[in-house]
């Protein structure tokens, strides 16, 4: 079976030529386009999410042999969430190639971040099902590289620490207000500031979901604390 020129080029940009090209036709199909005939993506992106999930498990098990459950959590669910899974897919152009239906379409789904997820996984699951676990897993591991490098560094839960840094100076819990919004719906920009009892505060805005953004806010803070403690 033919593969169109921009599937062949995306393939490249993944890293694996598909023997069969329809299981990623069916990764790219949005419910938005899909018919009986057309199946969409849904069953791939369940089966997808677990191969990358059993694939970052291995990597961080493997890469540090001292780490405890509790170091290793946060880091798996740094590069499995739907954020990381999105920013992948931006990478390597994945929304480009995405088939969604008119409305769809017209509502800006090639740059939505849980499109763009849902349907990384899709692919991976479809690398998985053409060419088994291994190739599966080593699409991932270069797609996921940089991020397997620096996960340690990329895990820190900012909000955590600077709220137990606010408990062990007897203040209460920083307070995160949200001082402006602007852009579409489907990619919003904001404005965070977080406040503690003591004054201080701090900004941070960026597009991405809201809790992003608070955590760029409290990692601003705790520069800000590291610098005038």
């Amino acid at each position: 079976m033919k593969i169109s020129a921009d599937l062949r080029a995306f393939s490249e940009r993944l890293g694996h030529e598909f023997s069969r090209p329809d299981l990623l036709r069916r990764a790219l199909t949005h419910g938005s386009i899909a018919s009986a005939t057309r199946p969409d993506n849904q069953r791939l992106e369940f089966l997808g999410d677990r191969v990358l999930g059993l694939t970052i498990a291995e990597a961080l098990f493997s890469a540090d042999h001292a780490a405890t459950e509790g170091q290793l959590a946060p880091r798996y669910n740094t590069l499995v969430k739907g954020e990381t899974c999105a920013a992948v897919a931006r990478e390597i152009g994945l929304g480009e190639v995405l088939k969604l239906g008119r409305s769809e379409m017209l509502s800006g789904g090639r740059r939505k971040e849980a499109l763009l997820a849902d349907a990384m996984e899709a692919v991976i699951a479809a690398v998985y099902l053409d060419a088994g676990f291994e190739t599966a897993r080593g699409v991932v591991l270069a797609l996921w590289a940089g991020r397997l490098a620096n996960v340690q560094t990329d895990a820190r839960d900012a909000k955590t620490a600077l709220q137990e840094w606010a408990q062990a100076q007897g203040m209460s819990p920083p307070r995160y207000i949200q001082t402006a919004r602007s852009g579409p719906d489907h990619a919003p920009e904001f404005q965070i500031t977080v406040r503690l009892d003591d004054g201080r505060e701090a900004a941070a805005s960026g597009r991405g979901t809201k809790r992003s953004i608070e955590q760029a806010a409290a990692s601003a803070m705790l520069e800000q604390i590291e610098r005038t403690p």
